[in-house]
């Protein structure tokens, strides 16, 4: 079982954290981000991992070396450019039939055992763990019609319901060709062209514990709630949770 792991970003967003040392190292409890993702995906059955790298690569490389520590082979893959979230697997020329893909700085509960399984018996090409976000709007809406605008509806602090993605996907090698090379390509693009021309991707809503960490705010709520939600993180999966989780 093979997952690619993004990290080769600046980490912009979540400054002054990343200053000094790359997203991948920022440490929540007494663990580094990517480390307690590396441990999740070993628990998952996951025996191969390949880091794209490019931002402070040499200090990712020298932390994580060859996953020795954790039982399990990480090697990694240089990008001479920065090639958006996409782009960097047209690198790795050993891809197997099907592999995960995931940013290095998320953190969820979900299934990944189960989630590359499900993806294999969809038969679909691609496949994207979804969560459903709210965003509340703290004004009342008006709507209005005609060139007098009169008003027919009115609804007060409305919420909208988004499904958004995770920021981890399972793979088919046959997606490689929609895929270009040594070109900034990114999971945008790369939904964009696969809707135009059919192919058949699948959603994977998911409804437990999800956190991107992009931004200050959400580094300080992964620490408040590191000792509630570590063990939850770094329990094995069990068969029936994996047979459980299905694609729409």
């Amino acid at each position: 079982m093979r997952a690619i792991i993004l990290a080769g970003g600046k980490g912009t967003r979540l400054r002054p954290y990343t200053t000094t040392i790359p997203k991948p190292l920022v440490p929540v409890g007494d663990m580094s981000i990517m480390e307690i993702v590396i441990r999740q995906l070993k628990l998952s059955g996951f025996d191969h991992i390949t880091v794209a790298v490019n931002h402070q690569a040499n200090l990712i490389r020298a932390f994580f070396e060859d996953g020795k520590r954790w039982g399990i082979s990480i090697d990694y893959s240089m990008e001479d450019k920065p090639l958006s979230t996409m782009g960097p697997l047209q690198l790795i020329d050993d891809l197997p039939d099907y592999f995960l893909v995931m940013n290095g700085d998320i953190l969820t509960d979900i299934n990944y055992a189960g989630f590359y399984e499900a993806h294999i018996e969809s038969g679909a090409i691609g496949t994207i763990a979804t969560y459903q976000r709210d965003v509340k709007i703290d004004f009342g809406v008006l709507q209005y019609e005609g060139v007098q605008h009169r008003i027919n509806g009115f609804v007060e602090k409305p919420v909208e319901h988004f499904n958004v993605s995770m920021g981890i996907t399972m793979l088919s090698r046959e997606i490689m060709r929609y895929i270009p090379a040594g070109i900034p390509f990114g999971f945008d693009d790369l939904m964009l062209k696969l809707i135009a021309e059919q192919q058949d991707v699948r959603a994977y809503p998911f409804n437990g514990y999800w956190l991107d960490i992009g931004r200050p705010d959400d580094y300080d709520r992964a620490n408040q709630e590191y000792e509630s939600i570590i063990q939850r993180l770094l329990s094995e999966p069990s068969q029936s949770e994996a047979l459980a989780e299905k694609i729409l």
